[in-house]
């Protein structure tokens, strides 16, 4: 593979920071600087450390940068579930990237289970 961008994971993290940037434009305005950056923050950081884990050619650094998206996606899955017990959102508009997040998740599991092993 030459490219992260090959990596089905982080095409569909891509897709998920889409999604998370259309749902907390739903999000009250007040929350912009809370829950609502820190929502996006946390979405881009897990295509954003596939890249630069895989960019640094190096097993050991790779997977740790895959633990750390994957920690991200943890991160964002908890946010939800607040913007979810707060309302801020209908319950179907969070189909979308609930369904995306648990994907990356697996996703990334299976990374990082196939670097350990083959370390």
């Amino acid at each position: 593979m030459q490219s992260y961008k090959e990596l089905t994971v982080w095409q569909k993290s891509m897709d998920l920071v889409t999604e998370i940037y259309k749902l907390t434009k739903l999000f009250p305005k007040e929350e912009l600087y809370g829950l609502t950056n820190q929502m996006r923050r946390s979405a881009v950081s897990i295509p954003s450390n596939i890249a630069e884990g895989f960019s640094r050619k190096h097993r050991p650094e790779y997977t740790q940068f895959i633990r750390i998206a994957f920690s991200s996606g943890a991160e964002l899955e908890t946010q939800i579930g607040i913007s979810k017990n707060l309302k801020f959102a209908r319950e179907g508009d969070f189909e979308k990237t609930d369904s995306l997040l648990v994907e990356v998740m697996k996703m990334l599991n299976r990374l990082i289970n196939s670097l350990v092993a083959k370390h």
